[in-house]
């Protein structure tokens, strides 16, 4: 029996996959929550800190890279998600950053998709303090989109955050991705659309944070997040959230010890069900 081929859109690159629980998904999903392979569905969950000053966490840069110049240890974490159960959709995200006295480094390594169609990221970020009111970053990612017997195509583009830090407690950030198409190592392919984001945190205490934000990207709905950061010890704390677009909820609960952090996550979409994902985070080094 010979396979039917689907053509699909997926992050404005039009191809044909013969891989018939992929298309599905995305029919499922219609064009009103579709999205890119780029990011983890429960993405909010590893950046919601990027807002707080008490509860700065290692991911938070790939939100707003301006959160990079909070930190004061070294550290390295990765992150693994199996969106919708779906082993042809799991995603995963490896995370290093290095404080210096000229400002922090940061790197993202990103894997999506399986073996017909996957799509890699690195990026480069940095970002410094510019007094105690501002914080300042940027990053420059490579991209690469892998599919076996049609094509292969790979570009370049940048990132931009900063941070106003009004008080203590409150920080306001602005964050923009994408805004200038910049070189694409094969042309006839279509970048990913700008996207222009702005968050808000207020840390109510040492041990709680609130915090939210709105996204919008070009030819797509505004899309608004929120979430709650809770320490119930030392040690132990947990996440909960939602985004509009698409509409999921997002959770999870972490353990740290000495150097180490280990958390169980995940979210829930409505017509598509769960993507669980599991994060590990060590800190290494002397605090700057």
């Amino acid at each position: 029996m010979i396979p039917v081929l689907f053509i699909i859109n997926l992050t404005a690159l039009n191809f044909k996959v013969p891989a018939l629980a992929v298309c599905l998904l995305f029919c499922m999903l219609n064009s009103t929550v579709s999205q890119s392979f780029r990011y983890a569905i429960a993405l909010p969950y590893n950046s919601l800190s990027a807002y707080s000053t008490e509860q700065p966490e290692l991911f938070s840069f790939i939100a707003n890279q301006a959160a990079l110049a909070a930190i004061k240890q070294a550290g390295a974490g990765i992150y693994g998600e199996r969106r919708f159960l779906l082993k042809e959709t799991s995603s995963y995200t490896i995370a290093t950053e290095f404080p210096t006295r000229n400002g922090n480094f940061g790197i993202q390594l990103n894997y999506s998709g399986f073996k017909d169609f996957n799509e890699n990221k690195i990026g480069l970020a940095y970002a410094r303090e510019l007094g105690e009111k501002l914080s300042v970053g940027t990053q420059f990612n490579y991209y690469a989109y892998r599919i076996p017997g049609y094509t292969s195509i790979s570009f370049v583009n940048f990132e931009a955050g900063v941070l106003l830090h009004f008080s203590e407690k409150l920080n306001v950030g602005f964050h923009v991705y994408a805004p200038a198409r910049m070189k694409t190592v094969k042309t006839g392919i279509e970048q990913p659309a700008a996207a222009y984001k702005m968050g808000v945190g207020y840390d109510a205490s040492a041990n709680f944070f609130v915090g939210g934000g709105i996204v919008k990207e070009a030819g797509k709905p505004v899309n608004v997040t929120a979430g709650m950061q809770y320490h119930f010890a030392k040690q132990f704390f947990a996440k909960a959230g939602f985004m509009s677009q698409p509409s999921l909820l997002f959770a999870g609960a972490g353990i740290g010890w000495a150097n180490l952090r280990l958390d169980i996550a995940g979210s829930y979409h409505p017509q598509l069900g769960l993507s669980p994902g599991l994060l590990l985070i060590a800190s290494f080094g002397d605090k700057k």
